[in-house]
């Protein structure tokens, strides 16, 4: 008798539904852990647990990716990796330039990623399809638990930066698949799975759509906390 083949992952099936369950309830927890530690040293504490099991988690992921290594593979360029390491050292630090980071990537590029999923594999319990919802999950709730949890919040200057970065990240990204062949932030081509990409254009028109849309909905993310922090006495502070 042949054995039976592992059943493939599908978007919005019964195990996506379930990670969605999950992160509503992470998402809940972190929010609630950081508030009631949010100024005191157990903040930090947490902070630096939970940065350390986000990079540890990425760098185990990371090395099992290189067996084999492969061009089109294990180069950390697509902005998950990215996103994952600057939400690790953020959370460890709350420096000014890793939240910024984290905040606007990990809360739209991310969250697109929990809603979109480019994820080709068997299902749970399959090693990859916990390694693909692990990292997304985390830098996600990173996000969140420094924002509503902790108490930092970005401003003007965090958007600058976020969108600068970006913009580097998308021209040495495509500058490296161009010469290699390789597709990765989908910068060069869509994924083949379906995504919010789509609905934006051919490429690489697309890539123009985004960046206006991340604008508007960066500055959109961005503006509240600025007017809000204006009018309290004690803003929330950030590290360097």
């Amino acid at each position: 008798m042949q054995p039976s083949t592992a059943r493939e992952f599908s978007a919005y099936g019964l195990s996506h539904w379930i990670v969605f369950a999950v992160f509503a309830a992470g998402a809940i927890a972190v929010v609630l852990l950081g508030r009631r530690q949010r100024n005191t040293p157990a903040a930090t504490r947490s902070g630096q647990v939970f940065g350390a099991v986000t990079l540890g988690l990425y760098a185990v992921i990371y090395v099992a990716t290189m067996s084999p290594p492969t061009i089109g593979g294990s180069v950390p360029l697509r902005l998950t990796d990215l996103a994952t390491l600057v939400a690790g050292y953020a959370l460890w630090s709350h420096r000014r330039w890793a939240y910024a980071l984290t905040y606007y990537w990990c809360l739209t590029l991310s969250t697109q990623a929990l809603l979109t999923p480019v994820l080709k594999s068997p299902d749970f319990p399959h090693y990859e399809f916990l390694a693909f919802w692990a990292i997304h999950l985390l830098v996600v709730w990173a996000a969140i638990y420094l924002t509503w949890g902790v108490g930092i919040h970005p401003d003007w200057r965090s958007y600058r930066f976020a969108v600068v970065a970006t913009v580097a990240w998308v021209a040495v990204t495509f500058a490296f698949n161009s010469l290699a062949g390789t597709n990765y932030g989908f910068v060069n081509r869509k994924p083949s799975t379906p995504s919010l990409l789509d609905v934006l254009g051919p490429w690489p028109w697309y890539l123009g759509t985004v960046t206006v849309v991340l604008l508007t909905v960066w500055a959109l993310m961005t503006w509240p906390w600025v007017r809000a922090d204006s009018t309290s006495p004690e803003p929330a502070s950030l590290g360097r």
